[in-house]
């Protein structure tokens, strides 16, 4: 289990609703103390669930003082019931504490199309709030979970002068993951004090190389978001400028930080059994790369040879050349697994045997280098394999 460090000004309280199971802890109440600043970053699907909707209004209204998490039932697809049954379980809430509604964000996963149980979830909102300790990072990240296996958590303290500061983070995912902002559930918060438009800068940025660098499924959720808050509990300085030594610091913890969750639900991605980076070098540009590495990433062609530990080399240069690279030149492309040189001028490697492929394909943690050799561009992305669990997990999702 790692080292959760608590944050100044942040406390968590996990109970039971019974939304799909009874006993399941599944509503997490995470209170921000009075000055917090947060910034968030929400599913750019269409589709979006009704607490995306409302959470999205109340952040563009006030800071927030609450955010509310429940799992086991997504509210997506329910219309302007939905909406009113969010609003209810948020109107709820805000009485008990005493704070205006627009400074509770709600947040929901779980299943599609099925109606909020309202009265559930109030109910055991006293819970919740009787179980607020600054401790429970852990036991929240429990909470939040849905199909995943084990809670995603990431802690650290970083020193600075004669000072530290501390970044702790819970994210929830497995499945129906390809970011399109964040793909799932994850809660960040810093005892900093970070100017609101600097810390959405540096939300963006570090989504941008963690979030928006991995693919379980190639599905964008309905539901899930990002949200980073700076209670300003810390004795350091106040941020207010992007060229503070202090703000460089804590975005490159971000990163780190956002990066060791997202590839945490990689590796705990529905059914996976392996761990695939690939490595795109040698682009014309940053986008090309991505193309590149996505389509690999999402080949389902690949994602099972991946699974049988099979080294089936032409499916990788086949996914490389459906990418939409203008005038890829095919006769440049290099393939490495594992440090095994796969293929270079686009064909088999003169050097390649059978056997070193399959050696190479036979760790849980594979990494692929794909060189393109026409540019200066790279990028780095991280998936996992499809195995008969994962379509056994989704096949009984609603059972």
């Amino acid at each position: 289990m790692e080292t959760m460090f608590p944050v100044n000004g942040v406390r968590l309280g996990i109970a039971s609703a019974g939304i799909k199971k009874v006993g399941r802890k599944d509503l997490v109440i995470i209170e921000l103390a009075p000055g917090t600043t947060t910034a968030a970053v929400f599913t750019r699907n269409d589709f979006c669930a009704a607490p995306v909707v409302l959470a999205r209004q109340h952040l563009s209204q006030a800071a927030p003082r609450y955010l509310m998490i429940n799992t086991g039932n997504a509210n997506a697809g329910t219309g302007e019931s939905g909406l009113l049954a969010a609003r209810a379980t948020v109107r709820a809430l805000a009485e008990r504490v005493g704070c205006a509604e627009e400074e509770v964000l709600p947040f929901s996963t779980g299943v599609i199309g099925e109606s909020l149980p309202v009265d559930k979830l109030v109910a055991a909102q006293a819970l919740a709030l009787a179980d607020l300790h600054e401790d429970h990072w852990q036991a929240a990240a429990e909470g939040i979970m849905t199909t995943d296996t084990r809670p995603k958590v990431a802690s650290v303290r970083i020193p600075f002068g004669d000072h530290y500061f501390s970044i702790t983070g819970i994210t929830k995912g497995a499945g129906m993951i390809r970011p399109n902002m964040a793909t799932m559930l994850s809660f960040v918060a810093t005892d900093l004090t970070i100017a609101p438009a600097l810390l959405k800068v540096a939300l963006s940025r570090a989504v941008e190389q963690s979030y928006h660098r991995i693919t379980i499924d190639g599905d964008t959720s309905t539901n899930d978001a990002c949200t980073l808050s700076a209670t300003g509990a810390s004795v350091l300085p106040p941020i207010s400028s992007e060229t503070d030594s202090l703000y460089l610091s804590f975005c490159e913890a971000l990163e780190s930080l956002l990066l060791s969750l997202a590839q945490a639900m990689v590796r705990d991605g529905e059914g996976a059994t392996k761990f695939f980076e690939i490595q795109v070098h040698g682009g014309l540009t940053g986008r090309e790369c991505l193309d590149v590495a996505f389509t690999i990433a999402e080949s389902p062609l690949v994602k099972t040879a991946l699974f049988a530990s099979d080294p089936n080399w032409g499916r990788l240069l086949a996914a490389i050349g459906r990418a939409g690279l203008v005038n890829l030149a095919i006769d440049q492309i290099t393939l490495t697994l594992n440090d095994v040189l796969i293929a270079e001028r686009g064909q088999r490697a003169a050097s390649y045997t059978e056997a070193d492929g399959v050696a190479a394909m036979a760790p849980v943690n594979i990494v692929l280098q794909v060189g393109l050799n026409r540019g200066t561009a790279s990028t780095t992305v991280y998936t996992s394999d499809f195995s008969y669990d994962y379509v056994r997990i989704n096949a009984e999702y609603r059972t």
